[in-house]
């Protein structure tokens, strides 16, 4: 044999002794004396404790799945023990997250290119605890050493790192949230047999969504606890990790919550699962109050009696349109009335934004109580005990307040439109169109329509809610209100071809609709013609009063109007009439004193001046007083002002005359029997 030969041999030699002590001493290493190290240095990239307490192993196989000359390649399979990740030193708890159990392969011939690649990571009895304090800090947000040094400049690693599976038995996951008062336990477990995905959703889009699915529904999950200081169940299901990697096919999820009185269930996917790209559910919501949904959601709704609703939501987290929540096509119901509509909800600076268009083809007009804060007679729960607790028993204006301090969290531009008005004979409502628009606390309702009577009643609200106390204004219009309609139950009205036409502005301060009526400022202005009154009328618009005042006038007899007319001014909450009479056919009756919105009290005075030989039964001025919820009526001592003394009256309160003959319907021509009476008393001034 040759030197040179011998040199080679001797070289493969010892490069054949030097592979196998390697093989032998990977093979026969103590893996936990790393343990230390890797603790100390984990710990230190994390800034929190890190420790692997149990055995650290590594065992060499051969991978079953590889083939040809590659399955004789052994692979490496690490497993560690009894894992624990801590807190940060702000945050308190033993730990962030436990393992009992870690194993993972890694494909040895992916390193030569730089790739570390796990088919599958095996995770046992996976235990997290997630916590947020009062003032902002979590236990999952991770500050990695030197990440704050903007000046470094690190360069991007060559390396990249792929599993593509993550198994684990039973995980359990506790959620402690001072923010959002929240105290949360979830446990995930393996369904055992996977769930197709087509079989929990319905038809169409949704069997669509279903062929468009990577994964089938592997694992299943229960929570329950707190949310929001109110209990929280709930359960559901969601896809293997599996499709998590693959950003193409949408990863399933379905839930059924119940957080206080409020229930949550949707079935649907996340689209680009491990970017978090975006939501595709149908969505139901259900309830006792809207108003509950702004602790679950962020976006400020009103109170409500309760609702459901169900329809399909779209939302992106990436892109032009991250931060865009789209509810479409949703149907339910409020109250007893139904609602249809699309409403979007989008984040954005300076405050998150909500617009959209409801329509409701029957709807309850009690149901939209809680909007001003009355009963509408179908709440329950919180909000019954709400309404009945803030309202004075001696009160009847809405005392309720409003949530303006919630009015600058979101801004609003929705339409809503009520087809067809269901109410009361005393309330002849037949449709309602609203724009409501909330900008920076200020909410404006322009217009407000309503169909009333075979008129039309519109106007124009603003409430400044970003003010303290709340600044609102009203500007009000009646048109063609007409007087059969408004009283459909009384007989004697039908043939009737009067109208009621009135115009108000009202501005004032407070936070209910009791205490802006208390501290109003505006006027009213009304004008009726070709009416009818009696005591019966009386009755069945429930005035008791009104029934005593009518009969002490004309007795049991039912009286024409040829005119009613009304210019009140308001100020400060005590309305004052400057002209306010009827014109019947036995006598001008002129009513005169206050009506304080503040104290809720009446003063009146009634003075009929009967018509030549025709004289009414009474012989002295009536009164109202008292509250608006136990008012009284009475005779006032003393006779009658003369006829010649009631003219010289008259003279001197007519000057408003002249700004009620604009409320004469252009199209009751020479029929209306107040352009006459306005006249003459215009000229009279």
């Amino acid at each position: 044999m040759t030197r040179t030969k011998k040199v080679i041999g001797g070289i493969v030699l010892f490069l054949l002794l030097l592979i196998v002590a390697i093989v032998i001493f990977i093979a026969t290493f103590d893996w936990n004396r790393l343990k230390p190290t890797i603790n100390e240095k984990v710990s230190t990239e994390l800034q929190r404790p890190f420790a692997i307490n149990g055995d650290l192993g590594v065992q060499w196989s051969r991978h079953r799945e590889e083939r040809g000359w590659r399955s004789w390649v052994p692979w490496p399979h690490i497993h560690a023990e009894d894992i624990s990740l801590g807190n940060p030193q702000d945050v308190p708890g033993d730990y962030t997250a436990r393992l009992k159990r870690i194993e993972a392969s890694i494909a040895p011939l992916a390193l030569l290119h730089r790739e570390v690649y796990l088919p599958r990571i095996t995770l046992v009895s996976p235990d997290a605890s997630l916590k947020r304090l009062a003032n902002g800090k979590n236990n999952w947000t991770f500050n990695l050493a030197n990440s704050d040094d903007k000046d470094s400049q690190k360069p991007v690693s060559p390396w990249s790192f792929q599993v593509d599976d993550i198994v684990f038995d039973r995980g359990k996951i506790d959620y402690q949230d001072a923010i959002a008062k929240a105290d949360i336990h979830l446990t995930v477990n393996p369904l055992g047999k996977p769930v197709a995905f087509a079989e929990l959703t319905g038809s169409g889009d949704d069997k669509q969504a279903a062929a468009k699915t990577a994964d089938n529904y592997i694992f299943g999950w229960k929570a329950e606890g707190t949310y929001n200081n109110e209990p929280l169940s709930g359960s559901g299901k969601i896809g293997g990790m599996l499709a998590l990697r693959n950003a193409g096919a949408p990863f399933p999820l379905q839930a059924d919550v119940r957080s206080g009185r409020t229930r949550v269930a949707f079935t649907g996917t996340l689209e680009d699962p491990l970017n978090f790209g975006g939501l595709d559910l149908r969505l139901r919501l259900a309830g006792e109050n809207l108003g509950d949904l702004q602790g679950l959601t962020g976006v400020v709704l009103p109170d409500s009696p309760p609702y459901n609703t169900d329809g399909h939501l779209v939302a992106s987290f990436k892109g032009k349109n991250a931060g865009r929540y789209r509810y479409e096509k949703f149907n339910g119901k409020i109250g007893q009335s139904d609602i249809h509509g699309t409403l979007e909800y989008r984040q954005g600076k300076p405050r998150p934004s909500l617009t959209g268009e409801l329509v409701s083809n029957r709807l309850r007009f009690a149901d939209l109580g809680p909007l001003i804060g009355a009963d509408s007679g179908t709440a329950s729960g919180k909000q019954a005990a709400k309404t009945k607790s803030i309202q004075p028993s001696d009160k009847v204006l809405p005392y309720d307040k409003f949530d303006t301090a919630s009015w600058s969290k979101m801004d609003a531009d929705v339409k809503f439109t009520g087809k067809d008005i269901e109410h009361g004979d005393a309330l002849p409502l037949s449709d309602l169109y609203t724009h409501l628009k909330l900008d920076n606390g200020e909410l404006l309702l322009d217009p407000l329509r309503f169909g009333m009577a075979r008129g039309t009643l519109n106007s124009t609200i603003r409430l400044e809610g970003q003010r303290t106390p709340m600044r609102g204004r009203a500007d009000l219009h009646a048109r063609g209100l007409q007087l059969k309609a408004l009283f459909p139950n009384v007989e004697a009205m039908r043939s009737s071809m009067g109208q009621l036409n009135g115009d108000a502005q009202f501005n004032g301060t407070g936070n209910s609709v009791a205490a802006l009526l208390g501290s109003s400022n505006g006027n009213l202005r009304l004008l009726m013609n070709d009416g009818i009154i009696s005591r019966n009328l009386m009755e069945i618009a429930g005035l008791n009063v009104g029934n005593y005042v009518v009969g002490k006038l004309f007795g049991d007899d039912q009286v024409k109007i040829n005119c009613a007319a009304a210019d009140v001014n308001v100020n400060n909450g005590l309305a004052q009439p400057r002209l306010f009479l009827f014109d019947t056919e036995n006598a001008v009756i002129h009513v005169d004193g206050t009506t304080n919105f503040g104290t809720e009290r009446l003063d009146l005075s009634i003075n009929p001046d009967s018509k030549g030989a025709r004289i009414v039964t009474l012989r002295s001025p009536l009164y109202v007083r008292g509250t608006f919820k136990n008012p009284s009526a009475g005779v006032k001592p003393g006779p009658l002002i003369a006829r010649g003394a009631a003219a010289v009256v008259l003279g001197a309160v007519v000057t408003p005359a002249a700004a009620l003959l604009a409320l004469i319907s252009p199209s009751g021509g020479d029929d209306n029997q107040c352009g006459p009476i306005l006249r003459e008393m215009n000229i009279k001034k």
